[in-house]
């Protein structure tokens, strides 16, 4: 396979288990690597045993939030990119308190299409 040929190894974080789900299988179909995780605790240990490229994760989710688990992972996995994805209107301020502390992250902006969300990650490889 060649480095053109490389498709990223992606983690999709969602407490909405349908909603991870789907996105999961969306991007099986186009060839990728990807997984399904329903908690920013279990994103936590799927990233060591699977390692992904990317995580793409929901912000508004039970203990961890999505920006809890970005933050967990610019120090943890620093080479790892983390998209967050929200259609709730906390979610700005969650961001604004991880910008204050030296992080800023990408967001979409829910409901996404997954072609839509399949060009934005191919984008921003």
């Amino acid at each position: 396979m060649s480095e053109s040929d490389y498709k990223p190894r992606i983690l999709i974080v969602d407490d909405e288990k349908s909603i991870a789900n789907t996105l999961s299988m969306v991007f099986k179909i186009k060839g990728y690597d990807a997984i399904a995780a329903y908690s920013g605790e279990e994103a936590v240990e799927a990233v060591e045993s699977f390692e992904p490229d990317i995580v793409l994760s929901d912000v508004i989710m039970g203990k961890m939030t999505g920006v809890d688990l970005a933050i967990y992972l610019s120090r943890a996995r620093p080479d790892c990119k983390v998209i967050l994805f929200s259609g709730q209107a906390a979610t700005a301020n969650l961001l604004e308190e991880a910008h204050r502390k030296g992080h800023d992250f990408r967001l979409l902006a829910k409901p996404i299409h997954p072609e839509k969300l399949i060009e934005e990650l191919t984008v921003h490889q």
